[in-house]
């Protein structure tokens, strides 16, 4: 078995669980080092930890609040004191709050922005110091970001929509302000995925309208992922990647 990722480290935020958790193990799987935080889920977290220590990977799991700038740096600075450096970034902790417009409030709006932007910029800004002249940044977003699947419309995700919207946007105007440096930004957009943040209800309304017949799982995004960090994506950077099965077609 080949390991590309082979004396890198990676930094994931959002790693104990559903897609963040499946990133993590298949960067390990890899060769990374992998730091990865979560906020309460600790015995996920743990048990996370206890799967790489027995494959034979080197973890780290940091209590971090995605939403907060200074523990998100935090988190930064623990994964460079740990093991010496940085190569890899994904910012994959996220949150949905479905609500109608007329009911959100501006506590909600901060909450969601600060999670799904603020809190990824920040990461940002404390990683770009120590990334070499070849790392690499994947932000997950999600489809919902270009298109709004009608029948679904009514569970109000106005707040959503415009977060990820804006994550796409990011990731374009980092991967040319960062593509002299030859770090890669890359924004991978899941479709309906199988994780606790998406209803049951929600997952059969669409089943039907994605070609490949069934729902996303976690590893698949994962492997998006995987293939973004190694080498041979240094010349992917700036891409939206879909990962949908085929629900965008």
């Amino acid at each position: 078995m080949t390991h590309p990722l082979a004396g890198k480290t990676a930094l994931v935020t959002g790693g104990s669980r559903g897609i963040g958790a499946a990133i993590v193990r298949r960067l390990a799987r890899d060769g990374a080092q992998v730091v990865f935080t979560y906020l309460r889920s600790v015995d996920l977290a743990e048990k996370v930890a206890r799967e790489l220590a027995i494959a034979g990977g080197r973890s780290l799991a940091v209590q971090a609040d995605s939403g907060d700038p200074e523990a998100v740096c935090a988190a930064v600075a623990r994964t460079v004191e740990t093991f010496g450096g940085l190569d890899i970034l994904v910012n994959n902790a996220g949150l949905s709050i479905r609500k109608p417009v007329g009911d959100v409030t501006l506590e909600d709006f901060d909450v969601m922005v600060g999670v799904s932007l603020r809190g990824p910029y920040a990461t940002i800004q404390a990683a770009l110091p120590h990334l070499p002249d070849d790392g690499r940044i994947v932000n997950i977003g999600s489809i919902w970001a270009d298109h709004l699947p009608l029948p679904v419309a009514h569970l109000g995700m106005s707040l959503y929509t415009m977060t990820r919207a804006a994550t796409a946007g990011l990731t374009r105007a980092l991967a040319q302000e960062l593509g002299p440096r030859g770090i890669t930004v890359n924004n991978v957009q899941p479709g309906t995925t199988r994780t606790d943040l998406v209803p049951d209800r929600l997952m059969e309304v669409l089943r039907p309208m994605i070609p490949l017949g069934r729902i996303g799982e976690p590893a698949d995004v994962a492997g998006a992922v995987a293939y973004l960090v190694g080498p041979d994506a240094r010349f992917v950077t700036g891409a939206s990647w879909n990962v949908d099965g085929g629900y965008m077609t």
